[in-house]
């Protein structure tokens, strides 16, 4: 009977005392937040640890001088509901507005912009410049166009300088790189646009380039002295394994093309339509001086040197003083 009372003894005393700590505990954490509400933690009290800074990064300085002058910087709760808490941060500019724009180079206290420099063309195209410097291919051509066009837009009165440094639409081996239309469609845009195109020849103006340059405006052709002009048929494209009617037509669109390329360089010129045909049956190279003489060009770009270069004799004069005599079809 005794150790039968004994059991329920023993377990309603376990039972009070553990009531009993329990509500202790619970007086303690009463007490414990009672005190935290009664001394608020101060933003100054918190040291937070903070990495050695560097005295000559103007990023690094910057921001610890906007964390310094935040009220609250731990206060990250966000003024939306919608919003989570740290998108805060990318919403203020005097955070943000350094490295957004800047990166890392090698040195770790130096910065570079991140956006590139501008390419040479956009370069030359402040000054108004165009430069035609490789074969008249389809991507050289759309790009020339597009800047005569944007040229025009930007100012119809101004003048728009072309320099020249091109083979036209063959390489300098012969071999054919593009349609004969490139060419005219470059000679199309210059003669649509209002403005004046003054043409310089750097180098080489070969075939439809020689046409681009004559077809500037009258007196404002110009060549460098040791430059180089040509003309010469336009060459009938690759036919490879094509039957012999589209061989045909082939043939008759490049005798289209160089009527049509004879007849503008006569116009251009101001020479006969047969004087440039029999100059174009085989390739015909025009030095400065000759192609002053025939009309390609209307003064030679010798720097502070112009009227020597126009009291120059031509090299038919050279080869006559000299007693030198020309076989004919040389």
């Amino acid at each position: 009977m005794a150790s039968c009372l004994q059991l329920p003894m023993a377990a309603s005393l376990s039972s009070s005392s553990s009531s009993t700590r329990s509500i202790s505990s619970t007086r303690n954490s009463k007490t414990l937040i009672s005190c935290i509400k009664t001394q608020p933690i101060s933003s100054s009290s918190l040291k937070i640890p903070m990495p050695p800074l560097n005295p000559k990064d103007p990023f690094l300085s910057k921001l610890a001088s906007a964390a310094a002058a935040a009220e609250n910087p731990l206060d990250l709760k966000s003024k939306s509901s919608d919003l989570p808490p740290y998108l805060d941060l990318f919403e203020t500019p005097t955070l943000m507005a350094t490295p957004a724009h800047v990166e890392r180079s090698v040195s770790y206290s130096e910065h570079r912009p991140r956006k590139p420099p501008p390419d040479l063309p956009s370069l030359l195209l402040n000054g108004r410049i165009v430069y035609i410097g490789m074969p008249l291919v389809p991507a050289v051509t759309e790009l020339v166009i597009a800047e005569l066009l944007y040229l025009q837009w930007m100012d119809p009165k101004d003048p728009i300088y072309v320099y020249i440094n091109s083979t036209g639409t063959t390489r300098d081996d012969g071999e054919t790189v593009g349609m004969e239309s490139e060419g005219f469609a470059i000679y199309d845009a210059m003669m649509h646009i209002k403005n004046e195109i003054h043409t310089v020849a750097v180098g080489a103006a070969i075939g439809q380039a020689c046409l681009i340059l004559a077809a500037g405006k009258k007196g404002r052709r110009f060549m460098f002295p040791h430059a180089k002009a040509m003309i010469q048929q336009p060459r009938a494209p690759s036919s490879g394994q094509m039957p012999a009617s589209d061989v045909l037509i082939r043939a008759k669109e490049t005798v289209t093309n160089r009527d049509t390329l004879v007849k503008l360089l006569a116009r251009h010129t101001g020479n006969s339509h047969e004087a440039v045909a029999n100059l174009m049956k085989r390739p015909f190279y025009m030095d400065s001086s000759r192609a002053l003489q025939f009309g390609v060009i209307d003064k030679i770009l010798w720097r502070g040197q112009e009227k020597i270069m126009a009291d120059a004799p031509t090299p038919d004069e050279w080869d006559k003083i000299a007693g030198i005599k020309v076989v004919d079809g040389m």
